[in-house]
């Protein structure tokens, strides 16, 4: 039986995991930075010897975009050092890695949707971090593994755009969203279960990277003028220019995700955005 470490377990995604998990093939732990920290090498291997584990999937990450323009120290040392750390027990053990990274990779100035070939121009201190991590991963080339990049992530877990649109559209009679940022959300649910599904499966040389999010593409002000519609929320959403809301962070104007290499390699189907959405809002009592 498969033995598998879940880092970051107590995120959106990890969550997920863990909530199915006991559908998967495998046993699973599942740490976090209290439990296990990523970026002490030798506290990794030693938990990694101690469990036999023969696979991990990292769902840690120093993801406070904004934050992290001050915090550069720190992001690094989460999605890049830790990553580095990862592999690099991988590599030794000889145990299979999947890392989750972001679209924060990218720039955002393309006019397609991104491949895993497209040259990746971060423009943040997160995307960098993110991007290094990955980086390392490849370097180290520990086999059996591969990278993830997804975007807009949400979950019934955690804090989240939808739960924050949620609350503001209880309180609030109207709100300023973006407009002029395309992409598509990721339900973390659905992406646990393509992790739960595919973990198995996965046999290469040399590190691979797939494309992952919902099917679809809109802006910020399409989501949350969706989630107001299918929460039976009064509160009006006005389209705003990014300009408007100037942030810490640049945000990248278009990240769509092409995800045809992980959708055929894996035979996986990707739920439209807007069933997504309905399910999560479901699960969070506020379809009605």
């Amino acid at each position: 039986m498969s033995r598998v470490l879940v880092t970051g377990a107590n995120g959106q995604l990890g969550s997920e995991i863990r909530e199915h998990s006991a559908d998967a093939e495998g046993e699973f732990f599942f740490t976090d930075v209290k439990s296990l920290d990523i970026t002490d090498f030798s506290a990794l291997g030693d938990f990694v010897k101690q469990k036999k584990i023969d696979t991990i999937i990292n769902c840690a990450a120093y993801t406070a975009v904004d934050k992290a323009e001050k915090e550069e120290e720190k992001a690094d040392l989460i999605n890049h050092v830790g990553v580095e750390n990862l592999a690099k027990i991988a590599k030794e053990e000889g145990i299979g890695l999947i890392h989750i990274s972001t679209d924060y990779v990218f720039d955002g100035k393309n006019y397609k949707p991104y491949t895993e070939e497209d040259k990746p121009n971060p423009t943040g201190v997160y995307g960098k971090t993110k991007l290094a991590g990955e980086e390392a991963v490849l370097r180290i080339s520990p086999k059996n593994s591969i990278i993830i990049r997804t975007s807009w992530v949400y979950s019934a877990y955690g804090q989240n755009f939808v739960k924050s649109m949620l609350f503001l559209g209880k309180t609030k009679e109207e709100l300023g969203v973006v407009y002029d940022q395309i992409g598509a959300p990721t339900y973390a649910k659905e992406l646990a279960l393509v992790l739960l599904k595919i973990y198995p499966e996965i046999k290469n040389e040399t590190p691979q990277i797939y494309h992952y999010s919902g099917e679809g593409v809109l802006s910020w002000f399409d989501f949350a003028t969706e989630i107001m519609k299918t929460a039976k929320l009064e509160c009006k959403i006005r389209a705003v220019e990014s300009s408007q809301y100037p942030t810490a962070a640049k945000r990248p104007h278009f990240s769509l995700l092409n995800k045809k290499k992980i959708k055929e390699k894996f035979d996986i189907e990707i739920p439209y955005w807007k069933d997504s959405l309905k399910e999560c809002l479901k699960k969070l009592g506020e379809k009605r």
